[in-house]
């Protein structure tokens, strides 16, 4: 999820920091025969992709919010830790980049053309909202199991459901989910503590029909 959140954050920040660049520094638009100055309804044109920028952001956090709040209610589920302490610094780790650098965007924006002031406050409040959700998730991020799926809720939200599953396996580092119609999902097992993994897989056996579900070298792995 966060991935694909992160590719449309950048395909409408890269027309955003060049239009604000051609109207910041009065660029000429030889094709058009005006300069970045000259270039009609600016302030218009900021903050629609201003907004297109507020609702993706805007999902993404109102997501791993959600997700943090279920994970925490401990007794929706059969098995829950929390993720391992390798993974929370990784997650802080990320996190902090990305505050830095939505907070850089914000400031360069306003600082080259005040017009771009709605998307450089969205930014801002994202950058600020993503502080907050690391400061106060710290403690918080969780990898939960339940009879119906596998959350995991941190920086990236990991949902993994039950439904329609023939195979679970182990390769490296990775678990493999393989569904009916070719669909696999994949759960980084590096985010459990290696002495919680049994447990999670013990959990797994319990809430899983192994009649219908093979499981491929999970004990030799563990």
């Amino acid at each position: 999820m966060n991935s694909f959140i992160n590719v449309l954050t950048l395909f409408v920040t890269f027309p955003i920091l060049a239009l604000a660049i051609f109207i910041g520094f009065d660029i000429p638009f030889d094709s058009l025969g005006i300069t970045g100055s000259e270039i009609p309804y600016r302030f218009e044109l900021f903050a629609a992709l201003g907004f297109i920028l507020f609702i993706i952001q805007l999902r993404r956090s109102t997501r791993r919010w959600m997700a943090l709040s279920m994970v925490t209610k401990l007794n929706r589920f059969q098995w829950n830790q929390p993720v391992s302490s390798s993974r929370k610094k990784r997650i802080a780790t990320y996190n902090l980049i990305e505050v830095v650098i939505m907070s850089f965007l914000s400031v360069g924006l306003y600082l080259v053309t005040k017009e771009t002031i709605i998307p450089a406050i969205v930014f801002l409040l994202f950058a600020l909202d993503s502080l907050i959700f690391t400061i106060y998730g710290g403690n918080k991020y969780r990898v939960g199991l339940s009879t119906k799926a596998i959350l995991v809720a941190d920086r990236e939200i990991i949902l993994i459901y039950f439904t329609g599953l023939r195979k679970v396996a182990i390769q490296q580092q990775t678990v493999y989910f393989d569904y009916i119609n070719n669909l696999q999902l994949t759960f980084p097992l590096d985010c459990i503590e290696i002495e919680n993994q049994p447990a999670f897989f013990d959990a797994l056996h319990e809430v899983i029909d192994k009649d219908r579900v093979f499981f491929s070298n999970i004990q030799q792995t563990l």
